[in-house]
Protein backbone atom coordinates (compact mmCIF):
# COMPACT_ATOMS: atom_id res chain seq x y z
CA UNK A 1 0.00 0.00 0.00
CA UNK A 2 1.11 3.76 -0.56
CA UNK A 3 1.13 6.63 1.57
CA UNK A 4 -2.08 7.98 -0.54
CA UNK A 5 -3.81 4.27 0.09
CA UNK A 6 -6.88 4.92 2.92
CA UNK A 7 -6.00 3.11 5.89
CA UNK A 8 -2.79 2.30 4.88
CA UNK A 9 0.34 2.89 8.03
CA UNK A 10 1.79 6.32 8.08
CA UNK A 11 5.56 6.57 6.74
CA UNK A 12 7.69 7.20 9.10
CA UNK A 13 7.63 11.27 9.29
CA UNK A 14 4.83 11.31 7.10
CA UNK A 15 3.29 13.79 9.44
CA UNK A 16 5.39 16.57 8.42
CA UNK A 17 4.79 16.27 4.45
CA UNK A 18 2.26 16.55 2.24
CA UNK A 19 1.92 14.91 -1.45
CA UNK A 20 0.17 18.44 -2.51
CA UNK A 21 1.18 20.69 -0.54
CA UNK A 22 4.94 19.82 0.43
CA UNK A 23 6.76 20.25 3.74
CA UNK A 24 4.45 21.13 6.72
CA UNK A 25 5.77 23.44 9.42
CA UNK A 26 3.00 25.04 11.50
CA UNK A 27 3.35 28.94 11.79
CA UNK A 28 4.02 29.42 15.40
CA UNK A 29 6.94 27.35 14.74
CA UNK A 30 8.65 29.44 13.05
CA UNK A 31 7.64 32.20 15.24
CA UNK A 32 8.51 30.62 18.22
CA UNK A 33 5.13 30.41 19.41
CA UNK A 34 5.09 34.55 19.62
CA UNK A 35 1.37 36.43 17.71
CA UNK A 36 2.82 39.96 18.02
CA UNK A 37 5.97 41.39 16.32
CA UNK A 38 9.01 42.33 19.61
CA UNK A 39 7.85 43.62 22.78
CA UNK A 40 6.79 47.01 21.73
CA UNK A 41 4.26 45.41 19.29
CA UNK A 42 4.83 47.50 16.40
CA UNK A 43 2.00 47.05 13.58
CA UNK A 44 2.93 46.39 10.12
CA UNK A 45 0.99 47.49 7.31
CA UNK A 46 0.59 45.78 4.45
CA UNK A 47 1.76 48.55 2.15
CA UNK A 48 4.44 49.08 4.76
CA UNK A 49 7.96 49.71 2.48
CA UNK A 50 10.68 47.44 4.32
CA UNK A 51 14.54 48.41 3.14
CA UNK A 52 17.13 46.23 4.31
CA UNK A 53 19.84 48.21 6.19
CA UNK A 54 22.97 47.43 4.78
CA UNK A 55 24.72 49.03 7.04
CA UNK A 56 23.75 47.47 10.20
CA UNK A 57 26.18 45.43 11.88
CA UNK A 58 24.89 40.97 11.94
CA UNK A 59 22.76 41.86 8.81
CA UNK A 60 24.81 38.57 7.41
CA UNK A 61 26.87 37.52 10.18
CA UNK A 62 24.11 37.05 13.11
CA UNK A 63 23.60 32.89 13.23
CA UNK A 64 20.75 33.35 15.68
CA UNK A 65 18.40 34.38 12.82
CA UNK A 66 16.48 31.50 11.49
CA UNK A 67 16.10 30.48 7.90
CA UNK A 68 12.58 32.51 7.49
CA UNK A 69 14.47 35.73 8.51
CA UNK A 70 17.54 35.20 6.36
CA UNK A 71 15.11 34.43 3.50
CA UNK A 72 12.95 37.66 4.17
CA UNK A 73 16.79 39.51 4.31
CA UNK A 74 17.85 38.46 0.24
CA UNK A 75 14.61 39.76 -0.89
CA UNK A 76 14.97 42.76 0.49
CA UNK A 77 18.55 43.32 -0.45
CA UNK A 78 17.55 43.93 -4.13
CA UNK A 79 15.30 46.17 -3.66
CA UNK A 80 12.30 47.56 -0.67
CA UNK A 81 9.62 46.09 -0.74
CA UNK A 82 6.19 46.15 0.84
CA UNK A 83 5.33 43.02 3.65
CA UNK A 84 2.62 41.90 1.17
CA UNK A 85 5.45 41.41 -1.47
CA UNK A 86 7.74 40.00 1.30
CA UNK A 87 5.23 37.31 2.39
CA UNK A 88 4.54 36.26 -1.23
CA UNK A 89 7.99 36.29 -2.31
CA UNK A 90 8.70 34.08 1.05
CA UNK A 91 5.69 31.95 0.66
CA UNK A 92 4.76 32.68 4.17
CA UNK A 93 1.45 33.78 6.16
CA UNK A 94 1.51 37.36 6.61
CA UNK A 95 1.17 36.76 10.45
CA UNK A 96 4.17 34.88 10.77
CA UNK A 97 5.80 37.81 8.18
CA UNK A 98 5.24 40.65 10.99
CA UNK A 99 6.22 38.75 13.62
CA UNK A 100 9.74 37.63 11.84
CA UNK A 101 10.01 41.64 10.51
CA UNK A 102 9.48 42.82 14.40
CA UNK A 103 12.45 40.79 14.95
CA UNK A 104 14.55 42.18 11.86
CA UNK A 105 13.48 45.89 13.13
CA UNK A 106 14.87 45.07 16.30
CA UNK A 107 17.95 44.20 15.20
CA UNK A 108 18.55 46.83 13.20
CA UNK A 109 18.40 44.73 10.31
CA UNK A 110 15.75 46.52 8.31
CA UNK A 111 14.01 49.88 8.10
CA UNK A 112 9.99 50.33 7.52
CA UNK A 113 8.39 53.22 6.41
CA UNK A 114 4.85 53.29 7.47
CA UNK A 115 2.14 54.41 4.85
CA UNK A 116 0.65 57.99 5.41
CA UNK A 117 -2.91 57.66 7.14
CA UNK A 118 -5.47 58.58 5.16
CA UNK A 119 -6.39 61.80 7.34
CA UNK A 120 -2.64 63.31 6.58
CA UNK A 121 -3.77 62.66 2.47
CA UNK A 122 -4.76 65.90 1.08
CA UNK A 123 -7.82 66.67 0.54
CA UNK A 124 -9.48 65.03 -3.29
CA UNK A 125 -10.74 68.66 -3.85
CA UNK A 126 -7.48 70.57 -3.40
CA UNK A 127 -6.31 67.81 -5.91
CA UNK A 128 -8.55 68.65 -8.89
CA UNK A 129 -8.70 72.11 -8.27
CA UNK A 130 -4.25 71.88 -8.64
CA UNK A 131 -4.90 69.76 -12.13
CA UNK A 132 -7.59 71.93 -13.65
CA UNK A 133 -4.84 74.62 -12.59
CA UNK A 134 -2.54 73.11 -14.49
CA UNK A 135 -4.69 72.47 -17.61
CA UNK A 136 -5.32 75.76 -17.93
CA UNK A 137 -1.38 76.60 -17.92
Amino acid sequence: MTEDTPGAPPQPGSQWYDNEAGPLVRPYAMTGGRTKPGPTGVRFDLIALVTLDTAAPGVDGDTSLGPEHRALIELCRSETQSVAELAAGADLPVGVVRVLLGDLLELGCVTVSRPVPPAQLPDERILREVIEGLRAL
